[in-house]
């Protein structure tokens, strides 16, 4: 027979834990002997580690409580399906390691050839860099919280810029960034972007993102953060000011 503390470092949990377990009616709380000290047996130690093996597996107090009450078939059962969430657990896990190892690394998200193509083509057409760098953000969140859109958002973009007098447009939004936001250019851009958009897409809604996805609106409250030309034009596209 041992006593609390003992039992706790021959398992590997502090006094305060077993307490807690009794308070939780997982461990039965032996009687005291006639010192007055609560002494535990060998089946309180399996039982405490068969508890602490299942809560360091994340499984709930409660549900450990069950399984401790349960038939040999039922808690092997609870144990494969236990197995099974780790595993998944463990591949989330070491797909997290990755790409915390590409963020060390300066490379947030790997992203696909043909955008990495186009990003350089950008570059070739007078984009700016500031330009070519917001693009490249915004697709590696896209890539990256919607893989399933990604490919056909791109191509719809790619398929628009390779028309000249749609990237003109865009080489124009792009060098609006340092305008301020009354100057007289702004309408007539917006008004020819939303002519050319209505031309390219007609009665058809342009690719995009789930609806629901609030994505978008991140993305457009950076870009119109960071000039209040870009603001202007995008209230402007919206039909909200003058």
């Amino acid at each position: 027979m041992i006593t609390i503390g003992q039992l706790a470092s021959y398992v590997g949990v502090s006094v305060k834990t077993v307490r807690v377990y009794h308070a939780k009616g997982l461990l039965p709380e032996p009687e005291r002997d006639a010192s007055g000290y609560r002494r535990y047996s060998a089946g309180d130690a399996i039982a405490l580690i068969k508890i602490r093996t299942l809560a360091e597996a994340g499984v709930p107090l409660v549900r450990i409580r069950e399984l401790l009450t349960a038939s040999d078939t039922e808690f092997q059962q609870a144990l494969r399906e236990i197995d099974d969430a780790l595993v998944a657990r463990i591949r989330d896990l070491r797909a997290t390691q990755k790409r915390l190892r590409k963020l060390s690394a300066g490379r947030l998200a790997p992203l696909p050839a043909e955008v990495v193509d186009h990003l350089e083509q950008l570059g070739r057409w007078g984009f700016t860099d500031r330009w070519v760098d917001l693009q490249r953000d915004l697709w590696i969140l896209v890539f990256a919280t919607h893989p399933e859109s990604a490919d056909a958002l791109f191509r719809d973009q790619a398929q628009s810029l390779a028309r000249p007098e749609f990237r003109q447009l865009f080489l124009a939004y792009d060098r609006a960034h340092d305008l301020d936001a009354d100057d007289p250019t702004l309408p007539d851009l917006a008004r020819r972007i939303r002519a050319a958009t209505q031309e390219r897409y007609g009665s058809s809604a342009p690719a995009q993102v789930d609806a629901a996805s609030p994505i978008p609106a991140l993305v457009q409250d950076d870009v119109n953060a960071s000039s209040p030309a870009w603001r202007r034009i995008d209230t402007l596209l919206r039909g909200t000011g003058s």
